[in-house]
């Protein structure tokens, strides 16, 4: 895993996402650096971390979709973030991963056959009952601290102590694997995703393992 694997990867998911038709807009990844590290990010990436904290989920994503912020904007509205920084030696030293689902399905509700046709690809995200999750995950090995803050975590729903331990960081197709069979699930079975994931160690703790945590093998 390095900082050109990784924008490979983020590439080639890009590609598949709009040649399926299911993103609706995006920004291709680009490799920055500077003096001490090399970023994965996205043309027109801004860091707005500080400015979004302690405000609603609405405004957030407003706020990141009127900016376009985001790697990908799916059909339905999600946004989809996937944020690396490597040092020059190659070697991970963070990594975001984020998925904000609409707020709101206004746009379906005015428009119904924009996300459904006869082949239902949609039915998973728009029925009345559905409560939006953001879900992010985080590596953050400096900030690690054994059980209270895994190095690498997954946060459910914004809230500020949920870090469920993970094995280890998840490469892009792992992530988007995740989202799209979870939350899109007869998209993804419908038109496929077959790419090759890419592998970083284990980073969890023996401590960690004896919690409820998440592997990929």
């Amino acid at each position: 895993m390095d900082s050109n694997s990784i924008c490979s990867a983020i590439r080639r998911i890009t590609s598949h996402l709009i040649s399926v038709g299911i993103s609706d807009a995006q920004n291709f990844p680009v490799i920055t650096q500077d003096r001490e590290y090399c970023y994965v990010n996205y043309s027109g990436f801004a860091d707005a971390s500080i400015a979004l904290k302690n405000i609603e989920y609405v405004d957030i994503y407003n706020f990141l979709d009127e900016r376009r912020q985001y790697n990908i904007k799916l059909l339905d509205g999600g946004l989809i973030h996937l944020l690396f920084q490597f040092n020059h030696q190659g070697n991970l030293i963070k990594e975001r991963l984020c998925y904000f689902p609409a707020p709101n399905y206004e746009s379906f509700q005015n428009d119904p056959d924009l996300y459904l046709d006869e082949s239902n690809f949609y039915a998973d995200i728009v029925q009345k009952s559905i409560l939006p999750v953001p879900i992010r995950v985080d590596y953050a090995p400096d900030d690690a601290n054994d059980v209270i803050h895994p190095a690498a975590h997954l946060t459910l729903g914004q809230f500020k102590n949920c870090r469920i331990p993970l094995s280890s960081p998840l490469c892009p197709v792992t992530f988007v694997k995740f989202i799209l069979s979870s939350f899109y699930n007869t998209a993804y079975h419908d038109f496929g995703f077959e790419m090759e994931r890419i592998a970083h160690p284990n980073t969890i703790t023996i401590r960690e393992r004896g919690m409820l945590h998440f592997s990929i093998e």
